[in-house]
């Protein structure tokens, strides 16, 4: 199945209590998967086509007050309206799910896919001092698994999470090993998994009002100070990766989502031919995986990061590196998908020593 599909089908499975979203290419097929499954009658799942974006996210935010699993899918152009919710849903300290399927940019751009929202996702993207736990997906099986992965990760940190997988992990069709059915909570369950959620139950104390507004500027730097102790937290403990053929490594490449695929393609291609050429995908795009690349950086001559974009994730790489060793940015823009023999000229550009026949 799709990517797109393996979401709707897996947040069926994982026991979402509420999908709230809006159609928009190449994210569609979430929302028009979860109509055909008609999961209401099923699992009691709620599926909502809101009326715009914003309304959307705000039905997450409204859901989420009260303890339910709620989620939303959209594409860039959709995912920007969603910003202030998605702020607002942070500040509160509530658990969601928000999946973007990402599309090429900047403004409606093209419905080709893109890696370009990497600075959105991880770098706050809405007003504030705030982060989202940032999953990236680079097979279907991914698509699935990451939405458990990331509303346990929400539910236990109390703070929204993405999936932000580009259109081609969303359009393209692989072989899905779907999750075992998980039952959707009690009430009763939510009143003691979620002590602080809003259920209007009879003879709950509701003294505390869930809001994301704070008058006092005292009270607001402590709310913020507590954010980023919960931040620290996540990042000492939920950097996921992985790493090929980085055991003897000359180079190494830097890649997330599909364009990994495409490298590691490469990679194969050049170690066939005698050139020794690693790779590291960051799985958690926040908290990016730095101790992991500056670890590698000492090891190997150069690294280059390969996106679908003009050279976003390359930072955080720079960051990790620390000037140990060069670090070059490959990219195509607008829709355009790299393949494997462009990586390597990429390679051969930045590295002229590297020679590959």
């Amino acid at each position: 199945m799709k990517g797109n599909e393996a979401i709707a089908h897996a947040a069926i499975r994982y026991g979402v209590d509420g999908y709230f979203g809006y159609p928009i290419t190449p994210q569609s097929e979430v929302l028009e998967t979860l109509e055909a499954e008609m999961p209401w009658e099923t699992t009691g799942m709620v599926v909502l086509q809101a009326e715009s974006e914003v309304a959307a996210i705000n039905m997450v935010y409204g859901g989420a007050s009260t303890g339910k699993a709620v989620m939303t899918s959209s594409s860039s152009p959709g995912v920007s309206l969603k910003q202030e919710g998605i702020s607002y849903i942070a500040a509160s300290e509530l658990p969601a799910l928000i999946v973007n399927v990402m599309r090429g940019g900047p403004g409606l751009g093209t419905i080709q896919p893109s890696q370009a929202d990497y600075f959105q996702a991880t770098k706050g993207g809405g007003h504030g001092d705030y982060h989202l736990i940032v999953l990236s997906p680079a097979t279907v099986q991914e698509m699935a698994d990451f939405v458990g992965l990331g509303l346990d990760l929400a539910f236990k940190y109390r703070t929204p999470a993405m999936i932000l997988a580009d259109g081609v992990v969303g359009q393209m069709m692989e072989k899905v090993v779907l999750p075992p059915f998980r039952p959707r909570r009690t009430d009763e369950e939510i009143a003691l998994q979620c002590p602080w959620a809003l259920t209007g139950k009879h003879g709950r104390d509701h003294h505390n009002v869930i809001t994301s507004l704070e008058m006092d500027s005292v009270k607001m730097e402590h709310n913020n100070i507590r954010f980023q102790q919960t931040y620290k937290t996540i990042e000492e403990n939920e950097v996921r990766y992985e790493e090929k053929f980085t055991e003897d490594a000359d180079y190494l490449i830097v890649a997330f989502g599909s364009v990994a695929r495409i490298c590691l393609k490469a990679i194969e291609e050049a170690r066939e031919k005698g050139i020794k050429i690693g790779l590291l995908r960051p799985i958690t795009l926040w908290p990016f995986p730095f101790k992991e690349i500056a670890r590698l950086s000492h090891r190997v001559k150069g690294i280059l990061t390969v996106e679908l974009n003009a050279g976003q994730m390359i930072e955080d790489v720079r960051l990790a590196d620390e000037g140990h060793v060069p670090v070059y940015h490959f990219g195509r823009m607008g829709g355009m998908i790299p393949n494997p023999s462009e990586v390597i000229d990429a390679l051969q550009s930045h590295f002229p020593e590297i020679t590959i026949k």
